[in-house]
């Protein structure tokens, strides 16, 4: 019932795109950053320069680090509401006419977004350029439910690299997204796309947004290069913290709920032992749920990590069952309205993160 409600919203969005492309006559930026104009009308350079980038995002890291890019530059709007888990979201007709309708899309890629291909496939000749932000960036296979982990930190990535290939090619023909093929919206086609959640790999994701923009306003090249250096020097200075809080741990391994911090740990020496697999959503089986208690009695760990957005009722069972705590680790999918109303933001909710494993990885 799912796959045949998709196959109805693809048909309702490309029915928007197709009143949307027809009616348009705003002024926008093709993918090779030429600015043009639907109504063939001339657009002098002050215009060009006055006239702010309209940018949609595909979830909330992208969104914030698009906007520490952009400054007042653009205007810059996250598709995904406060409050939703991004696996559980797709694209209604209304957010694909706003997408038709902006100048630049910027989505993380890697499997992240299972609705992005047939988007990118929908917007060609619309004039609308899409960044994928782990563009170059070595994409690590997903994390197993063997807790066998050998070496701290090894996670096999090497021999499981994905090569994004040169830029602005879109296409994953390797892995296809099977997920979509084989009907398991949410399993990423077996890579782990959590990138964000390295401070190291954020600043690969700010410089690809960094020279997205630069491609579609060149004229503001240089003020989206200076936004970005402003903003890589934030997240140089977290990465640091994360190294030398991490660094001489009592432990280096921690159970999490959702496989989503391989990147996180693989930069600073950790083992993640996830209790089930790339998507939040996927319930463990039994024997996975033995496992994980088995290894977390053998190792003697006292703290379950759970997530925000997602029930912590599997994390909680764990707990009980070996007298452990339970303690939040964000995977910064999204915020939740109590993060806007504190006004964390992705620097924030990362410290939160180091001072939670930090603790965790020392009791």
């Amino acid at each position: 019932m799912k796959r045949f409600k998709r196959v109805l919203t693809l048909l309702s969005l490309s029915a928007v795109l197709a009143i949307a492309g027809c009616g348009s006559g705003k002024s926008t930026v093709t993918h090779e950053g030429n600015v043009s104009s639907a109504n063939n009308q001339a657009t002098d350079a002050s215009t060009t320069e006055t006239t702010k980038l309209k940018v949609k995002t595909s979830f909330y890291p992208m969104y914030e680090f698009t906007r520490q890019v952009a400054g007042d530059l653009a205007d810059v709007e996250n598709l995904i509401p406060p409050g939703i888990e991004a696996h559980d979201w797709e694209p209604t007709p209304q957010d694909m006419a706003g997408i038709s309708d902006a100048d630049v899309l910027v989505y993380n890629g890697a499997g992240m977004e299972g609705w992005v291909d047939q988007v990118l496939e929908s917007i060609q000749g619309t004039g609308v350029s899409a960044i994928e932000a782990s563009k170059g960036i070595e994409i690590m296979e997903g994390t197993g439910h063997s807790h066998d982990h050998g070496e701290e930190g090894d996670h096999g990535h090497d021999e499981h690299a994905h090569d994004h290939g040169e830029e602005g090619d879109h296409s994953h023909d390797e892995h296809a997204h099977d997920h979509e093929d084989e009907g398991h919206h949410h399993d990423h086609g077996g890579l782990d796309p959590h990138v964000w959640l390295s401070p190291a790999m954020a600043v690969k994701q700010v410089r690809n947004i960094e020279a997205g923009l630069a491609k579609a306003a060149p004229e503001h090249q240089e003020a989206f290069k200076a936004n970005a250096d402003a903003y890589v020097s934030k997240l140089e200075a977290l990465d640091k913290e994360f190294r030398d809080g991490l660094k001489n741990t009592k432990r280096k391994d921690f159970i999490t709920q959702h496989a989503a911090f391989g990147y996180l740990a693989r930069e600073y020496g950790l083992t993640q032992v996830p209790i089930a697999g790339l998507s939040p959503d996927q319930e463990p089986s039994a024997s996975q749920m033995a496992e994980v208690i088995e290894f977390a009695k053998e190792h003697n760990v006292k703290t379950i990590f759970f997530e925000t957005l997602v029930s912590s009722n599997v994390a909680e069972t764990i707990a009980s069952e070996i007298g452990a705590s339970t303690s939040v680790l964000n995977p910064i999918e999204g915020l939740t309205e109590e993060d806007i109303a504190d006004n964390h933001d992705y620097i924030a909710i990362m410290r939160q993160n180091l001072d939670a494993l930090a603790q965790a990885l020392n009791e």
